[in-house]
């Protein structure tokens, strides 16, 4: 375990996300069996930026950013990618670890049950945390 923190690049990219969020990812990462860091677009998103996101092939996101909107926009999402040598990977093997870490850390610091994108059924979605 790791000893790991978000750069600040990463930290520049939560703008606008609700600050106990913050406070779980800036925490959990100390001591993840991975480094993760947060992608472009991976803390709050405008409705065009969600909608760029969607139109996206193959389909990352369910939501239009209209009709059908996304926590992303409301800043209760966060999304990461996970760290491995030095270089981002999208492998799933490593989402597991981490996102069950940072739900430990939601849990037992802040008495908050986060939801995992990878524990959905009909679209999942490894990287995509939310209140």
């Amino acid at each position: 375990m790791g000893n790991f923190k978000l750069s600040k690049r990463s930290l520049s990219r939560l703008n606008n996300v609700e600050a106990v969020l913050i406070a779980i990812f800036v925490d959990a990462i100390k001591d993840s069996p991975h480094d993760f860091g947060i992608p472009r677009f991976g803390g709050h998103r405008t409705a065009e930026d969600q909608h760029s996101l969607y139109a996206q092939r193959p389909k990352i996101t369910t939501k239009d950013g209209y009709k059908k909107k996304s926590k992303h926009q409301s800043g209760r999402a966060i999304d990461i990618f996970a760290y491995v040598d030095g270089k981002a990977t999208w492998d799933p093997k490593y989402y597991e670890p981490i996102a069950r870490h940072i739900q430990k850390v939601a849990l037992e610091q802040y008495n908050i049950k986060l939801r995992w994108g990878g524990d959905w059924k009909t679209f999942v979605d490894r990287p995509h945390f939310q209140l």
